[in-house]
């Protein structure tokens, strides 16, 4: 076997000795601990470190005392200087020792002997490679109605029949017992790994969606059934090879504060008189006489024990809120028509707990860009935790420790930008700790590539965009002045491209963000999607996809075949809401009016064939199968990329060359595809078969308009039937 041999240009502000650290060998699977082992030192300014039995492997250079690289991956011998990979040592300027333009910041010396920051992901852990899986991903509540004694109107945007004046589609449709119910439809489907919206006990006028948390530590009961519990769930999703990805709020709860914790003074919703109306005549559907929670028999929205004794004395006594009550803020009596609303719903951001809770007002305006959405308020019922405060995480992370004990899989961390990344990372390489190979990732929203301080246009600073939390080093400007957090987040940056090429037929500027790549710790490990509950690619990123169904296709046969692993928003399959706003915009719009409509007509006995037979339902449905029987496809490292509007091609190999797949996709049109510098062999199309040999190193084929070529080497050949968007 070749012997792999490194040299390595040492920068001129480094500390004169440098390390490996390394791991992710082949064929061998080996690892060094950091910061690594000494390399030994070569001739003007290079250092030299040489491999015994490996072909390639994964490596960090570092110099002990702060400064780094990013994480590199050789597969031949070669030169690492000025942040690029040399065959030969002719046209290197030893004099420059830069990284991708960016001068390597040197940390403080007091970071030097501590350990990395991240709790690294073993891809041949107990857990397994998470690259391996594709994401399905569901509001619980409205996917399918599985137990209808347990559905539940929320107090806001009930949707009223026109004809009989009666309430109808409860926000708390969907539940447990829905899902369980078609976990084979998923499993049909391809997808390998299910991510749920927030399943903890929820408080809001509007909480279906389940961000805006009451109690942690207890599953909402409008989701549960006596036959169909979280556990349930777990151990049945489990049972088909399903993972399961639960969503975790850090930065925030609802408006009530927390059961047992903490509590946020308001007046009992029981109490509020609308003006104009009196106590006992409220006509607000399931609503009747009063606002309060019309399924519990106290008809309050807090049964919290830390509240004042007056209110859990109420709680208790005065189930209809009739029994004048004054209120101890200003002395006055209610029920009272039109007294302040805000005594009953709002928040004073002055008088929260502060062991609990941040105190400096509510986001507004240019605040959502700025260092303010890491100090403020989301909005009234999104009240911002103190997450720095020990108390904070110590509730947090022992909650969610517990549903990873039941056999949670991975998590999703909501409003990451709100969090700082030092702080949040501490509660993700918690979770870690407790269950080693979890895989964590994260929402940073951004309509834009999110380069933060990198330029590019944008108008917000490193520290809150998506690249920072993947990263561990402090400067804004070089992402290589830290490695690899091991906290990879959602590819808002290649997804707001979207609106701009895929939703006009075309891959124009698709390659320009996957060329970044660069920036991120990992961007293998980066969840791909075409949209989700808050956003889509089509205008200001306000509606579900809009674009003609070969679009899609043509996007899924991107997202399925780039780095990254794919996510589907429920209902994308079928075309599900084309077109709608993913969440309410007017007034008096209601759920059914937009992307947040009710799946499960669509899951019944009588409509599923119909369902599953959706050109995109049987299109996705082989992607799944073509992505999982070929690695390169998951894990492979991404070359050779270039688009041209109608056309893109590149390659993906997966450890030198154990998989490597060319892939040439088109939209729009027919396209002719050309590509050079591959591996010589045997290669067949995964797509309609087709076997092509390579001695020249050059691979030609035809790709028909919105379909793919995935010409894999030795590959077993076509996988699935042809259809109509792959043929």
């Amino acid at each position: 076997m070749p012997e792999l041999v490194i040299r390595f240009l040492k920068p001129a502000d480094w500390a004169d000795s440098v390390h490996i650290h390394y791991w992710n060998t082949y064929p061998s699977d080996e690892n060094t601990h950091w910061p690594g082992v000494p390399v030994t030192v070569d001739n003007d300014g290079w250092f030299v470190y040489r491999f015994n039995g490996v072909k390639s492997a994964s490596v960090v250079f570092n110099d002990g005392n702060g400064s780094q690289t990013g994480d590199l991956h050789c597969a031949r011998s070669g030169y690492y200087a000025n942040g690029h990979w040399h065959e030969c040592e002719e046209n290197i300027d030893p004099r420059v020792a830069v990284f991708s333009g960016v001068s390597v910041a040197r940390q403080s010396s007091s970071k030097a002997s501590e350990k990395p920051l991240h709790v690294p992901v073993d891809p041949n852990g107990p857990l397994g490679d998470f690259r391996e899986e594709t994401i399905y991903f569901l509001l619980t509540a409205r996917f399918n109605e599985g137990d209808p004694s347990i559905s539940f109107f929320c107090r806001d945007r009930i949707k009223f029949n026109s004809e009989t004046g009666e309430p109808e589609d409860p926000h708390w449709r969907g539940d447990f017992k829905g899902l369980i119910k078609r976990l084979d439809y998923i499993r049909d489907l391809g997808f390998t790994a299910i991510w749920i919206t927030p399943p903890v006990e929820n408080r809001s006028g509007l909480d279906y969606h389940g961000y805006h948390a009451y109690d942690w530590t207890r599953i909402d009961p409008r989701l549960e059934s006596p036959d169909a519990t979280y556990q349930d769930l777990i151990d049945e999703a489990h049972k088909r090879g399903i993972k399961i990805i639960q969503d975790v709020v850090v930065n925030h709860s609802c408006q009530y504060g927390i059961r047992g914790q903490v509590h946020i003074d308001h007046l009992p919703i029981k109490y509020y008189v609308p003006q104009g109306s009196e106590q006992g005549r409220v006509d607000h559907g399931p609503y009747q006489g009063h606002l309060g929670n019309y399924a519990w028999p106290n008809r309050d929205d807090i049964d919290n024990p830390v509240a004042p004794d007056w209110y859990r004395e109420r709680h208790h006594s005065d189930p209809e809120g009739k029994v004048p009550l004054k209120d101890p803020k200003t002395g006055e009596t209610i029920p009272k028509p039109g007294y302040d609303p805000g005594r009953f719903f709002g928040i004073d951001a002055q008088t929260l707990d502060p062991e609990w809770y941040m105190q400096h007002g509510f986001i507004c305006g240019g605040d959502w860009e700025s260092e303010a959405v890491q100090k403020k308020h989301i909005a009234g019922d999104c009240i911002n935790l103190a997450t720095d405060r020990q108390n904070v995480k110590d509730y947090l992370i022992g909650a969610v420790n517990r549903y990873l004990d039941m056999g949670v899989d991975a998590l999703r961390i909501d409003t990451v930008k709100h969090v700082p990344r030092d702080n949040l990372l501490e509660y993700v390489n918690a979770w870690k700790a407790h269950k080693p190979g979890l895989f964590v990732f994260g929402e940073n929203l951004v309509k834009g590539y999110g380069w933060g301080d990198l330029g590019g246009g944008d108008n917000g600073p490193s520290f809150i965009r998506p690249w920072w939390y993947t990263r561990l080093g402090h400067d804004p400007r070089n992402p290589h002045s830290g490695g690899d957090s091991g906290f990879p987040q959602l590819d808002f940056g290649l997804f707001s491209t979207f609106r701009d090429n895929l939703s006009r037929g075309s891959f124009e500027g698709v390659a320009r963000v996957l060329e970044m790549d660069w920036i991120y710790g990992n961007a293998s490990t980066l969840v791909t999607f075409l949209q989700n509950h808050d956003v889509g690619p089509d205008n200001d990123f306000r509606f579900r996809f809009k674009g003609e169904q070969w679009m899609a296709a043509a996007a899924y046969n991107l997202l399925w075949t780039v780095r990254g692993i794919p996510c589907l928003y429920y209902g994308e399959e079928i075309e599900f809401m084309k077109g709608a706003p993913q969440d309410v915009i007017g007034n008096d719009d209601t759920l059914d009016q937009t992307g947040r409509a009710y799946f499960g007509d669509h899951l019944t006995d009588e409509n599923i064939g119909t369902t599953q037979s959706h050109p995109l339902y049987q299109h996705i449905k082989r992607l799944n199968r073509i992505r999982r029987a070929i690695p390169a496809l998951q894990k492979g490292e991404m070359s050779q990329v270039h688009e041209w509007g109608s056309g893109m091609r590149f390659v993906r190999d997966y450890r030198d060359g154990t998989s490597y797949a060319v892939v040439g996709l088109s939209i729009g049109s027919d396209q002719d595809i050309a590509v050079e510098n591959i591996r010589n062999g045997i290669y067949r199309d995964a797509i309609t078969g087709k076997e092509i040999s390579v001695s020249n190193g050059c691979l030609g084929f035809h790709v028909p308009a919105n379909s793919a070529g995935i010409f894999v080497l030795n590959g077993a050949g076509k996988i699935g039937s042809t259809g109509v968007y792959l043929r």
